[in-house]
């Protein structure tokens, strides 16, 4: 099982930010997608936003306009910028990383948005 490192959770009020970051170990090459995933109390987990290996990206409707993910392929990092945080924002995020037989999940991070 490979092991992703998360950070950057946390508590913050409506309107504010956060950045999340996952870094997967260097041994793994050729990551094919890079992604968040969250799951609200009481809710089934969902898509955030996911990233591939060209760059492209695509959003959950509920964060496009306001979150954005971006990797550092170098670095085996993916992040994501969250802005305009809103109380439906809650939840603990999850990155998955997929490579040549990956497919790994972090550990969690808390984001609790305030009202």
């Amino acid at each position: 099982q490979v092991q992703l490192v998360e950070s950057g959770g946390g508590l913050v009020q409506a309107g504010g930010s956060l950045r999340l970051s996952c870094t997967a170990p260097g041994s793994i090459r050729n990551i094919l997608l890079m992604g968040w995933y969250r799951r609200a109390p009481g809710k089934e987990r969902e898509l955030v936003a996911v990233t591939t290996r060209d760059g492209s990206a695509n959003y959950a409707d509920s964060v496009k306009g306001r979150f954005t993910i971006s990797s550092d392929n170098a670095k085996n990092t993916v992040y994501l910028q969250m802005n305009s945080l809103k109380p439906e924002d809650t939840a603990v995020y999850y990155c998955n990383i997929r490579a040549l037989f990956v497919d790994s999940w972090g550990q969690g991070t808390q984001v609790t948005v305030s009202s």
